[in-house]
């Protein structure tokens, strides 16, 4: 199998394994997840946080903007454009969001063009799972694997991800931009890449 193939057949085992997980596991997940990310913005009071709006099954609960918000971050969430790259808006504490007819909410604000990015000080990536290398798997659109050119090495790129979804290793393409953390319910905020041979779900390490 090719890389692409064996990426699209992972990433759909991940996208079941998260639609069956039951609601209210999800639920219970999202205060430890936002305690990571609590502890990061303490000690980093404003930091600008390029975010998103998790939807469906994505961790860190529907409202993420806005809880970021209330920590003293200022918010940017991206706009996907027709060339599938990503624009920016700052997020309003209240704003109402767009749906679009990707089904995702979308900021309606001024864009801040495509390079916003590269001034956060923190970058939230959406992910259905991520290797120990930082190998991330997104959902094939390549969003991010455009959005993320632009950001500078030496800030946080954090993907955001439910127990068992931390693994030994995933396939990779040379286009792929590592994170350099994932948080999980139960590991909290672990930094990438990890020797640590323990995974927080031994039996994902199956999906590679």
């Amino acid at each position: 199998m090719t890389t692409l193939s064996t990426k699209q057949t992972v990433r759909a085992d991940f996208f079941r394994r998260r639609t069956e997980l039951p609601r209210e596991t999800r639920e219970a997940e999202v205060p430890a997840v936002r305690s990571a990310l609590a502890d990061w913005l303490a000690a980093h009071p404003g930091a600008r946080v390029a975010a998103y709006v998790p939807v469906g099954t994505e961790p860190g609960g529907s409202d993420l903007p806005s809880w970021l918000a209330s920590q003293g971050a200022r918010v940017l969430l991206p706009i996907v454009l027709p060339s599938m790259d990503l624009d920016w808006s700052e997020y309003e504490p209240g704003e109402e969001l767009v749906l679009t007819s990707r089904q995702l909410l979308e900021p309606g604000g001024t864009r801040l063009g495509r390079f916003a990015v590269a001034a956060c000080n923190l970058v939230l990536v959406p992910a259905l799972a991520a290797d120990r290398r930082g190998t991330r798997l997104g959902r094939g659109a390549g969003c991010y694997d455009r959005a993320l050119t632009r950001v500078p090495r030496d800030v946080p790129l954090v993907a955001l991800l439910h127990d068992g979804e931390l693994v030994a290793e995933l396939p990779a393409e040379p286009h792929d931009r590592p994170v350099t953390a994932v948080i999980t319910p139960s590991g909290g905020w672990c930094d990438l890449p990890d020797s640590t041979p323990a995974l927080d779900d031994s039996a994902a390490m199956t999906h590679t």
